[in-house]
């Protein structure tokens, strides 16, 4: 990576403003998966250990510029002053008088954190006036939100461009694991790419079919695929859009991509519903597709034995349902018996094997779904880009 750390700049007795992603699962007013603010620890340590005064920001869910009381930050706090083990001032609002008031009076070693970005209608649209009151509480900018680093907004890169800004840790270890995994990989390479749709994992299918050498297909995705084919997909979900770009990329890909040989097919979208096992070109009247089948996985675990490089992104099947997740944890348990590099690139990826309890087997399990999938795409990350370059 070649942006700056904040090991390459002097944070001592300064006012840090961190854009961390601490997007959590809330449930009964307390935070259900602390997972990102374990992930932002090292860089929030670090500072506080160099004597930094941290200002702390994030968003939280969708509140759509408004305020949502339920989505205040206020358990996050609670948590993450249990985590660092020292005070966490929570503030009531984003700017304005009572956070420069707050601010004003920080000591080294305080930590604040400032009310949802979301919550101001400025920060979506990257509202110049918005980041620069932000920006007024620093001295420097750190970005440590790789899970919100693929969007231009007023906390993630408006910000950088009014002080000094650079990356911490969180951001820095995805970077060099996710871009080593499609610059540089051990061969064989293997990708497997599911979801639901196609249509937004278009770019990043098209620039891992020139890297890796087995490219495995899984989820609602392989059904436009099939459709492609000519297969009748009845009730199973296609997107119409994308059947022309599946019919390009399997004419491109050749033997590389491989779609499932056999698929999980209910009468209807419930885990309770009747079940069968059919070939993807036999799907009865009225029933849909909700995952892979048992001669898939058999499949996929014969190709991904081998691999030394593997990268996953989508799950195979609806795996929320018990019946159906067969695909995707049979997947997961291949990759954590494997001796090879295995990057997970977030999302519902990343909630799989953390269900099935195989994360702290996997290489580096991502924290961001639609960043990882901007950087495998080769595509630049606006909340890095606007990051000081090193020299």
């Amino acid at each position: 990576m070649n942006k700056k750390t904040i090991r390459d700049i002097d944070i001592q007795g300064k006012r840090v403003l961190m854009r961390a992603d601490f997007n959590v699962p809330l449930k009964d007013g307390e935070v259900a998966d602390d997972t990102r603010l374990e992930a932002a620890l090292p860089t929030i340590n670090y500072l506080l250990e160099h004597d930094a005064a941290l200002i702390l920001c994030s968003h939280l869910g969708r509140p759509k510029g408004e305020v949502v009381d339920d989505l205040r930050m206020d358990p996050v706090a609670e948590r993450l002053s249990e985590l660092i083990d020292r005070p966490v001032q929570k503030m009531d609002e984003t700017v304005g008088t009572s956070v420069e008031e707050a601010v004003e009076a920080m000591e080294p070693g305080d930590v604040i954190l400032l009310e949802n970005t979301r919550f101001n209608p400025g920060e979506k649209k990257n509202d110049p006036d918005f980041a620069k009151q932000l920006a007024s509480l620093a001295d420097i900018y750190v970005n440590d939100a790789f899970g919100t680093a693929h969007r231009a907004h007023a906390s993630t890169e408006g910000v950088a461009h009014h002080l000094p800004a650079v990356s911490g840790f969180l951001i820095e270890k995805e970077l060099e694991n996710l871009s080593q995994a499609v610059d540089d990989p051990e061969h064989p390479f293997v990708a497997i790419i599911g979801g639901a749709k196609i249509s937004g994992k278009i770019g990043v299918i098209e620039n891992l079919l020139g890297r890796c050498d087995r490219l495995l297909i899984g989820g609602g995705m392989a059904n436009t695929f099939f459709a492609a084919m000519g297969y009748e997909m009845r009730e199973s979900l296609v997107e119409e859009d994308a059947v022309e770009t599946a019919e390009t990329l399997l004419a491109k890909a050749g033997d590389t991509l491989v779609l499932p040989k056999d698929v999980v097919v209910a009468d209807a979208f419930d885990n309770d519903a009747n079940t069968r096992i059919v070939e993807p070109d036999a799907v009865p009247e009225g029933w849909r597709i909700l995952d892979v089948g048992p001669e898939t996985i058999e499949t996929f675990k014969g190709i991904l034995s081998n691999a030394k490089t593997v990268v996953w992104n989508g799950p195979l099947g609806v795996f929320e349902m018990p019946n159906f997740a067969k695909g995707t944890f049979a997947v997961a348990k291949a990759l954590a018996d494997l001796d090879a590099t295995t990057i997970i690139g977030g999302g519902d990826s990343a909630a799989a094997v953390q269900q099935a309890r195989l994360a702290n087997k996997m290489s580096h399990v991502s924290t961001g779904g639609g960043a990882s999938l901007q950087v495998l795409e080769e595509e630049p990350l606006p909340g890095v880009v606007a990051l000081m370059d090193k020299e």
